[in-house]
């Protein structure tokens, strides 16, 4: 009881401000009529309680089961089991992951079909499955990171040159949906795991970080492949904007329950059923650490179907809705603004982000605090929606203009700041780029496209995610330049920063 009511006070904090905004948005700018506005309020209600659910479940049942699975798995340091592993935990983890699933949906939606959602959760799963055991092996063979990430984005770059400007936007929103609610604690919890085993602590402590951001980029350079491959082109689509969508405030959560049910069934089955092998034949976990685990395994499933119910019943709707029409008034100044408030507090409401700040503050014995990391990912995520909003309303600008110089200054970065901030950043990169960012904002930024008349919902409405995901690299390893510069004045050693 305890844990849940420290989880609610948190997830209260940050699903309220969205709320408010909404409300004010709904009595002045944007009324969104009793129906849509009831179904909403609802809808928030059952997130806050779902993610509440949520966060315990992560707790007390994923993270031990990756944890767990990551110190077995690299124990043995035998290649060809870290390799077998790692692709095998990457696929069945990704193509189960809800929020990948909703994304496809959105992109078959609006691109008529041309874009398979089915396409895009295998391709998706692949390029987890090879970059998760990519950095496994790092992390068991003790591979520089720095080095890694370069060869990483030099191919991300050199691809980009010839991925179609259709593709370009879904290759880096697919990798910001498949690590999401569920992935990212899960292998945050294998890189624990995996870390352990070292003898170094600063070493262990360290590569604790950095594997979420290996797996980040497989989705990119998967569906970067395949647009290559397959020579797809001229790929348009619209979005049909419902503000209606039922009569009844309550019936859209009656309809989405049993498939949701079924979405949150099938991600969290191949988890328990790779658990239950591994604690028949290896880990053979006390009983009363199996009922914990079951129990969390437990929480984890109620509050996540509550969560994906919630978003998927109204604040995919609501988000667009609302970006449609302020995208539609003569002053393009609100939608601008709108898009910086929710950008800020967006974030704050992911469930993964929560996890990773906690994670980052224990590991470090609290040597990073959660509230700095927090704020700094606000901040980058409010500069991130911001500034996509402001790309779909000015034709001139494309999505490479912020990538190409903002990974730039990333890889730059990254040789002057302390090795724990590197992995940290670049996998809070990953994780900021959630479920509430690739449902709740995603539909808010189609909705501006739908409405700006030279925008392509294809091409400018998606996009947005690969910004949210690029600032907090840069935004955390500007901490760790500070974190580096106090810890020089203050005259503390080494035993942090490295």
């Amino acid at each position: 009881m305890n844990a849940l009511t420290l989880k609610l006070k948190d997830v209260l904090s940050s699903v309220f401000p969205i709320i408010i905004i909404v409300l004010i948005l709904n009595f002045t700018l944007t009324p969104l009529g009793a129906t849509l506005l009831i179904r909403f309020l609802v809808g928030a209600a059952i997130i806050v309680v779902g993610l509440t659910f949520f966060l315990v479940g992560v707790d007390i049942g994923i993270t031990p089961i990756g944890e767990v699975m990551g110190s077995t798995i690299s124990k043995s340091k035998r290649f060809w089991i870290i390799a077998i592993a790692g692709l095998a935990l990457g696929f069945f983890i990704t193509i189960a992951e809800p929020a990948l699933h909703v994304l496809a949906g959105q992109i078959q939606s609006v691109t008529s079909g041309m874009i398979s959602k089915n396409v895009i959760v295998i391709t998706v799963s692949l390029g987890v499955a090879l970059l998760l055991t990519v950095g496994l092996l790092r992390i068991v063979y003790d591979f520089s990171i720095r080095t890694l990430f370069l060869i990483f984005y030099s191919f991300i770059f050199l691809l980009g040159l010839f991925t179609s400007r259709e593709f370009l936007p879904v290759s880096f929103d697919a990798a910001g949906a498949a690590t999401g609610a569920l992935t990212i604690p899960f292998i945050l919890a294998l890189a624990v795991g995996a870390s352990k085993i070292k003898k170094d602590s600063r070493t262990s402590e360290r590569d604790s970080f950095g594997l979420a951001a290996c797996v980040y980029v497989g989705p990119i350079l998967s569906v970067m492949s395949l647009s290559i491959l397959s020579r797809a082109e001229k790929i348009t689509g619209s979005l049909a904007i419902d503000e209606t969508f039922s009569t009844s405030a309550m019936a859209p959560f009656i309809e989405q329950l049993l498939p949701t049910m079924l979405e949150v069934t099938i991600a969290l089955l191949p988890i328990i059923i790779v658990f239950l092998i591994f604690q028949k034949t290896v880990f053979k976990l006390p009983k009363h650490a199996l009922r914990k685990i079951l129990f969390g395994l437990l929480f984890t499933f109620i509050g996540f179907l509550m969560f994906l119910l919630g978003v998927n019943a109204s604040f995919i709707q609501v988000g667009s809705v609302i970006g449609y029409k302020l995208a539609s008034m003569d002053n393009k100044i609100y939608v601008i603004v709108v898009g910086f408030l929710f950008g800020l507090v967006t974030v704050l409401a992911e469930p993964s982000v929560q996890v990773l700040t906690y994670q980052i503050e224990e590991i470090t014995s609290g040597y990073v605090k959660r509230f700095a990391v927090l704020f700094t990912l606000a901040l980058g995520a409010s500069l991130a929606i911001g500034l996509s909003v402001i790309r779909i309303l000015v034709p001139q600008i494309q999505l490479w203009h912020y990538l190409l110089p903002g990974y730039i200054i990333s890889i730059v970065t990254m040789y002057f700041v302390p090795d724990l901030f590197v992995g940290m950043a670049f996998d809070s990169g990953a994780v900021a780029s959630g479920p509430m960012i690739a449902t709740f904002i995603m539909a808010f930024t189609n909705g501006i496209a739908e409405a700006v008349e030279h925008a392509s919902v294809v091409i400018d409405g998606f996009g947005m995610v690969a910004t949210a995901a690029m600032t907090p690299v840069v935004g955390i390893q500007i901490l760790g330049l500070i974190f580096k510069m106090k810890s020089r004045k203050g005259g503390i050693k080494d035993s942090k920063k490295e």
